[in-house]
């Protein structure tokens, strides 16, 4: 890991007063509140309609300007703005929008659990500092602090230099629902960096109290591995008969074995890349009488800075060649169906130190190093875009005492402990301060 320093920029005795000033906005119970609407908004990935027209209520109703920005029927961004007097540089304020699960028994079992538990269900409801329900804590929480922080801007009279742009956007999550355009694969914020959203640098929230410059990228492989469609009664060894499901299982076993290996050779300073195998699919289920002719495996394997998807396929490409030479019993061929490079902002970059001396500012001590990351965001998406950007965090609720029907497992990510949000709005509205009532001319931007 590499350690980052923060430069010294200290505030001037108005801006002092300003963050004193807004962070004394900061309203707990407002900020519970609106991740338990927002929350109330079920927003799957493709359908994220609902909760970004409720967001662009609620910032309207805040003193912040908002509009909704359209994509398709089902599917749109929320997009904010502070204005300020046009002296001072722009700040990009984001956080995803769209849940994890769909919320619905017949598309979420099994595969999310035995059962639909409390924080995997899109029907909220608050436990003393607690709100539970599908998405509370990733991703309501994370669009509720950024607005919660341009309010307190607001409430605080600050005057800013800069515009301050506090968006959501649909389509963050790292898969594909074809039924619904499509959608995933920062496909909202690719739409909304390309509809007239932009900014000379931005943070986006996401779990975790850290500070992160380097963000993940992802490449997507489907392996096929061939045999014959056969018959149950049909006797081990029959000429012209050949499983697509035991060749399959060698394949896997041996590109487990590559992907233990993979995160070591490709760390970076701040990502230490994994890779796993995510699904398998063969065969017809209602007809296990009948093993079919393809057994299909879908590997996700993550990449650092420094690495691009034409060079991780080489690197897949080299494995399965290699595979395929050790097992005569192995037929197989391959496909990248997804990319997703990985992305950077120089560690010397004006927003990456004010994230530092915000971090700080909050928790009184230097900042040592973050621990390395594998999560892939939006945050790639809107790097290569063209936007320098930081990702900062909150304490994940997994790291402490957890309701125990809750500790397995990701859940619905839908458990937010309001009072360990605090000190991110305060982060956030440390680096506005910091940023937006600057000059352009100040910070070596004309």
């Amino acid at each position: 890991m590499t350690k980052v320093k923060s430069k010294n920029h200290s505030f001037t005795k108005q801006q002092q007063d300003w963050y004193d000033n807004a962070c004394s906005h900061i309203d707990q119970s407002r900020l519970q509140k609106l991740i338990f609407e927002l929350t109330a908004r079920h927003s799957p990935t493709g359908a994220e309609r609902e909760a970004s027209e409720f967001m662009v209520g609620y910032m309207n109703a805040a003193g912040i300007e908002a509009s909704y920005q359209p994509i398709t029927a089902t599917s749109g961004n929320c997009i904010g703005r502070l204005r300020g007097s046009g002296t001072g540089p722009s700040l990009l304020l984001y956080a995803p929008v769209d849940t994890l699960l769909e919320g619905d028994p017949e598309k979420d079992i099994p595969h999310a659990g035995r059962e639909m538990r409390a924080d995997m269900r899109p029907e909220p409801y608050i436990d003393g500092d607690l709100v539970i329900g599908l998405g509370a804590s990733n991703p309501k929480s994370m669009i509720s602090l950024i607005t919660e922080a341009a309010n307190c801007i607001v409430d605080a009279g600050v005057e800013l230099t800069g515009d301050v742009i506090v968006a959501t956007a649909g389509g963050g999550m790292p898969w594909i629902v074809a039924e619904r355009d499509n959608a995933g694969i920062s496909n909202g914020v690719s739409h909304m960096l390309s509809h007239g959203v932009t900014a000379d640098f931005g943070i986006i929230v996401k779990p975790w109290d850290e500070v992160y410059y380097e963000h993940p990228g992802m490449v997507w492989f489907k392996v096929t591995t061939w045999g014959t469609m056969g018959y149950a009664g049909i006797p081990r060894g029959t000429p012209g008969f050949r499983s697509s499901i035991v060749p399959g299982a060698k394949v896997i076993l041996e590109l487990e074995e590559w992907l233990s290996a993979y995160p070591d050779r490709h760390t970076s300073d701040q990502i230490k890349p994994e890779g796993w195998i995510s699904a398998v699919r063969a065969g017809w289920p209602e007809k296990p009488a009948l093993p079919g002719a393809a057994c299909e495996i879908y590997i996700d394997v993550r990449t650092a800075p420094g690495q691009t998807a034409a060079q991780v396929e080489r690197e897949f490409t080299q494995e399965m060649q290699a595979i395929v030479k050790r097992h005569d019993d192995v037929d197989a061929d391959w496909e990248t169906i997804v990319t997703c490079d990985a992305a950077r902002t120089d560690p010397d970059h004006w927003i990456v130190g004010s994230s530092l001396r915000a971090w700080e500012a909050v928790h009184k001590r230097k900042y040592s190093e973050a621990p390395y990351l594998s999560g892939q965001t939006d945050a790639a998406a809107i790097c290569r875009l063209g936007i320098p950007l930081v990702r900062i965090g909150y304490p994940w609720i997994g790291d402490k005492e957890m309701p125990e029907e809750f500790a397995e497992g990701l859940g619905g990510m839908g458990v937010a402990n309001v009072p360990d949000l605090l000190g991110t709005v305060k982060a956030l509205i440390y680096s506005i301060i910091d940023s937006c009532t600057r000059t352009r001319v100040e910070m070596g931007l004309d």
